[in-house]
């Protein structure tokens, strides 16, 4: 009964852990600052949705940085746009921004600058400490940070993304295979996100999504059928069914990284920096389940009924996920 109870345990804590069953992984909020010339900017002010209600936060400048005009609020990516123009007599560099309200929300705040001199920069205002100053000397160490903290992120609060691995890894055995299975599925969603984001190719977002669910229920009904002995193609060819799906993946990170933006003038390190941080957030997350099966799931016996808990619960969960997407494209 201890065995079952540690059992049970873990899975509710597994996938419960995934930002409850949300269909969609929480997305940033975007504060762009351009300068239009000497004296005048445009300011652009993305806020997120969390069940279809906008977050009541605002970015906070000083005096001296004056509003002379707003226009009326958008929807953009699922959320809320605002457009402002405001002229200073000042240099901006080490200019103060603070987000109102952001310390009673868990989004980041990602705020891109872009000046007429070329210069640019890229930082993350958090809600532990809502307040920045915008640096006084361009530097692509901020962008290659910013990047790789948000690619980490959003594959570790995307409970999609890691149930597709997860599926993989209780059906893939033995260590080459699995390594294999793993860098196709990497080098998959690579390619596609790269592609997307340099606008070479792309697909709607919410059919995407969905699509994306289906490839989990897929790999569910593969996991439960191995468990009952069956012969998989799966467990066959594990790389080129992770190499397939991984594409479609692929599309879904550079559907977020859209929402987010780029900074054109730090393209190249923004890109690569935001993909080494979802493989670095895939990494974490292979290393803590292959931990946990090692030393749970192989070190306890469980009769075949509680053995298909995890597939099962996999399953349903990418059930939702698809009829809410679904759903949520047709409406």
């Amino acid at each position: 009964m201890k065995s079952l109870i540690k059992y049970c345990l873990v899975v509710t804590l597994l996938l419960s852990g995934f930002n409850s069953i949300s269909a969609h992984e929480m997305r940033p909020a975007l504060l762009q600052v351009n300068q239009k010339n000497i004296n005048d900017y445009e300011v652009l002010w993305k806020i997120p949705r969390i069940d279809d209600m906008v977050l009541n936060i605002r970015p906070v400048f000083p005096d001296w940085f004056q509003l002379t005009k707003e226009e009326a609020p958008s929807e953009a990516g699922g959320g809320a746009l605002l457009r402002y123009q405001f002229s200073s007599q000042r240099d901006i560099h080490s200019m103060p921004i603070s987000i109102s309200g952001l310390q009673e929300t868990v989004v980041d705040v990602i705020v891109y600058v872009s000046l007429l001199n070329g210069e640019s920069f890229s930082f993350t205002i958090r809600p532990n400490s809502p307040y920045a100053v915008i640096p006084a000397k361009e530097t692509w160490l901020n962008t290659a940070t910013t990047f790789l903290k948000l690619g980490v992120e959003h594959i570790l609060m995307g409970p999609d993304h890691l149930l597709f691995v997860l599926a993989l890894l209780l059906i893939v055995s033995g260590t080459r295979r699995l390594i294999a299975t793993i860098t196709a599925f990497t080098l998959a969603h690579s390619i596609t996100l790269t592609l997307a984001a340099l606008g070479f190719m792309g697909l709607p977002g919410p059919p995407v999504e969905a699509t994306i669910a289906l490839s989990i229920m897929f790999l569910a009904y593969e996991l439960i059928r191995f468990q009952q002995g069956e012969q998989i193609y799966t467990a066959q060819e594990p790389w080129i069914v992770a190499f397939s799906f991984g594409l479609l993946h692929g599309l879904g990170f550079a559907g977020a990284l859209a929402d987010i933006g780029l900074p054109q003038t730090q393209l190249t390190p923004a890109l690569a920096f935001f993909n080494i941080g979802v493989e670095l957030g895939q990494l974490m997350f292979i290393v803590a389940m292959l931990l946990m099966i090692h030393f749970i799931f192989k070190k306890i016996k469980f009769n075949s009924f509680w053995k298909k808990i995890p597939a099962y619960s996999i399953g349903s969960l990418a059930s939702f996920w698809l009829i809410d997407r679904i759903f949520y494209f047709w409406n």
